[in-house]
């Protein structure tokens, strides 16, 4: 989808067709919609491919008239039915008289631009200005993701204090997916970030200047929620694998004890299931029926089982 933006009358508006300083935005394109804009702005078709790659990288990439700024930003999607955060390749073409922008997929920060939230004092005509706006809304929206996630997490793990199962183990693990793949693009991005700030590739003016800093700053904050995030949930993946794997010793321990006090009597029981003639006892002069001896002697074996067990703590 190819659509035009320009600030008119200090709002961010549509507009139909191309015209010096708008903002042309890429969101899934067409062959035909490349081609028109590479011909129309005269861009290498390299830089207008290179954020269709979902395996792209950020990095920033200059030519004579045009700087190419590839940023990762926060997706969302769903993974076996549950929410999944990701990121994608973000591409921002800055030529002589416009910002390109191209994405592989629709995302919330054009949608925010879009609908008047990308900030106050949107000029599509300040061409460096327009492009930090756009990354500090890609920091800002990793900022909402990452407190998204924290209080998923926290919900899953009281589910998980009543009822241990993989349901919620797998969300969680997600979960942590997601923070990898966040921290991952947000040292990238924020690399690439580092080099405009050194004012070697694109010269900014002082309140850009001032607004780039912003911009790293808030990139820096995402990166350590991200990591600090990540550590919480890894540490929790891995004390709910311990009471696990703690729950299921105590159960193969208590199985493991039914099973032996069971195999006493049925050795004394099979004993005396021969085929072979019992003798008669006589107790105080008193016939005792022969079927109470390995009854008594099998209560008696697995009550010195028992305390043997008990006395090694066993049970």
């Amino acid at each position: 989808m190819l659509t035009f933006f320009k600030t008119q009358e200090g709002r961010l508006a549509q507009i139909d067709a191309l015209e010096p300083g708008c903002w042309v935005s890429l969101v899934k394109p067409t062959e035909e919609e490349l081609r028109s804009v590479c011909d129309a702005l005269d861009i290498e078709d390299e830089y207008v491919r290179a954020a269709l790659d979902e395996e792209e990288t950020s990095r920033l990439e200059v030519d004579e008239d045009q700087t190419l700024i590839i940023a990762d930003i926060p997706v969302s999607d769903e993974e076996n039915g549950k929410p999944m955060f990701t990121t994608l390749p973000f591409g921002m073409i800055i030529t002589r008289d416009n910002v390109v922008t191209v994405s592989l997929k629709e995302n919330p920060i054009l949608s925010d631009f879009a609908a008047g939230r990308g900030g106050k004092g949107v000029n599509t005509a300040l061409k460096n200005r327009l492009v930090l706006q756009i990354l500090l809304r890609a920091a800002n929206r990793y900022l909402i993701d990452l407190r998204q996630i924290d209080k998923m997490s926290s919900r899953v793990e009281r589910e998980l204090y009543k009822s241990l199962k993989n349901k919620e183990l797998i969300q969680l693990l997600t979960l942590e997916k997601s923070l990898v793949y966040f921290s991952t693009s947000l040292k990238s991005t924020e690399a690439t970030l580092e080099k405009l700030l050194r004012g070697r590739i694109l010269k900014f003016s002082e309140e850009d200047q001032e607004l780039l800093e912003d911009v790293i700053i808030e990139f820096k904050q995402a990166i350590e929620m991200a990591d600090i995030y990540s550590s919480i949930l890894s540490g929790t993946m891995d004390a709910f694998a311990s009471v696990i794997s703690n729950n299921l010793n105590i159960i193969m321990k208590v199985l493991t004890v039914i099973t032996i006090l069971m195999t006493v009597p049925n050795v004394v029981f099979s004993f005396y299931g021969m085929n072979t003639d019992l003798p008669v006892f006589s107790l105080f002069g008193t016939s005792v029926p022969t079927y109470w001896l390995p009854i008594a002697l099998a209560v008696i074996c697995t009550g010195a089982s028992w305390l043997f067990m008990k006395k090694r703590n066993l049970l």
